[in-house]
């Protein structure tokens, strides 16, 4: 899949399911808080902190993937 072809997709998912596209400040925020789920995964997987067993259940994948949903959100190609 190209970036390009994410883009659509996001676009068709929000345009079907969401409301709109949140502010570019809003994004940063939400980006902000995703990369730090991955950091509290990674710091617990391979650091020397320990999981807390609400945090067990969150998968690296995913929380990559919130990640990645934003920074496409974030790109808006065509000015949408």
């Amino acid at each position: 899949m190209t970036i390009q072809n994410a883009q659509t997709e996001v676009d068709n998912w929000i345009k079907t399911y969401g409301v709109r596209y949140f502010s570019e400040l809003t994004n940063m925020a939400i980006l902000t808080e995703e990369v730090g789920e991955v950091a509290r995964i990674i710091s617990r997987t391979y650091g020397d902190q320990s999981f807390k067993e609400s945090d067990k259940a969150k998968g690296l994948g995913d929380e990559m993937a919130d990640v990645l949903w934003v920074l496409i959100c974030l790109s808006k190609p065509n000015g949408r």
